[in-house]
């Protein structure tokens, strides 16, 4: 799933998941999930907002993660990122142009024809 980081102000403040894809990953009254995050896994809670039109994580290891790979877009720009499911209630979050490639790697070799 394609996911969008936030701002507010200067710096990045978490993800906007989406309604479609909180209706279609999360069910609904899931309270945490886990991030991977490269080499890093790291819980997060999901309040109560977040299936109520506020389909946002936040946390600030979350924050300083996102900070430190450079994905903060300026004041009226995001960065996307895949949300790749990796078992229940458990996601690997890469910078979309990561998935594409893995994604093509996974892909058979097209047949001459």
């Amino acid at each position: 799933m394609m996911v969008k980081t936030q701002s507010k102000g200067h710096g990045v403040t978490g993800l906007h998941v989406g309604t479609e894809n909180v209706r279609r990953y999360f069910p609904q009254g899931t309270q945490n999930i886990e991030l991977q995050l490269g080499h890093l896994r790291i819980q997060c809670g999901l309040k109560p907002d977040f299936w109520q039109g506020q389909p946002e994580i936040h946390d600030p290891r979350l924050c300083a993660w996102l900070e430190s790979k450079n994905l903060h877009g300026t004041a009226n720009r995001t960065v996307s990122l895949a949300m790749i499911p990796a078992g229940n209630n458990s996601f690997q979050l890469q910078p979309m142009s990561l998935a594409l490639r893995s994604a093509k790697a996974k892909m058979p070799p097209a047949s001459a024809a």
